[in-house]
């Protein structure tokens, strides 16, 4: 099903708009590129000279050139390994800016009473403080492991898994539909790269922002100039 333009740079599919914001009780996000400006993964990477080897492996990852996103983490979390952990306070406080409008879309989905879920591929040192600065209510990512103040090259195990892959983002998306007491229709999944799909699959409304070729063409709405508050043209 083609996409129909409903002004430059916002498309949609398969439903015709606006939708009433009020219908949905959860939006899940993504966070590189998608809540903030940046892939944090590079920006270390900068740290130990690896920056372009690094932001290959993840541009291909989220194109969906390289399947295994868990093996693909693995091997670019593997040549950070040696770079101080003050690293990631100044990738932080220097490099990571809110992406436009995004700020004024949580506020909005936060006053229609939805609950807010950040669930990433990247790491909490970012995901927790994005969180915090969103006041989002829940968030998932990655754990760097970090020995004597610089990184392992290593993730941490958690008790729901190894790594935030597509289909962790999928899972986690149905379980808090479902500790919620919600339809995934009643769910918004808005992302960029290819690890974003299995959960734009299952929401009621997926949305693409700034996204690659491959989600772009699947999601019910692409934002591709402007704004997330963009949404707001779509969700009334």
């Amino acid at each position: 099903m083609s996409a129909h333009p409903l002004a430059p740079g916002l498309f949609a599919r398969g439903f015709t708009p606006p939708l009433p914001l009020s219908r949905f009780k959860l939006v899940a996000f993504d966070m590189d590129s998608t809540l903030i400006n940046i892939e944090c993964i590079d920006e270390i990477a900068d740290a130990a000279g690896r920056k372009a080897e690094v932001a290959a492996i993840t541009e291909a990852a989220m194109r969906g050139e390289i399947t295994d996103f868990k093996d693909s983490l693995r091997r670019r979390v593997a040549l950070l390994k040696g770079v101080p952990e003050q690293a990631l306070a100044e990738v932080y406080a220097r490099k990571l800016q809110l992406n436009p409008g995004v700020d004024t879309f949580v506020r909005a989905c936060q006053a229609a009473g939805l609950k807010t879920l950040l669930v990433s591929g990247g790491f909490t040192y970012f995901s927790d403080r994005v969180r915090n600065r969103l006041n989002l209510d829940f968030a998932r990512s990655n754990v760097l492991e970090i020995e004597d103040g610089v990184l392992t090259g290593r993730l941490v195990d958690c008790p729901w898994g190894d790594i935030v892959d597509g289909a962790e983002k999928r899972r986690l998306v149905l379980e808090v539909c479902g500790l919620m007491g919600i339809s995934p229709e009643q769910a918004i999944a808005v992302g960029d790269g290819a690890n974003d799909l299995p959960m734009m699959s299952v929401a009621g409304l997926s949305v693409a922002y700034h996204a690659k070729p491959a989600v772009r063409e699947q999601a019910m709405v692409s934002i591709e100039t402007g704004g997330m508050d963009r949404l707001l043209e779509v969700l009334t």
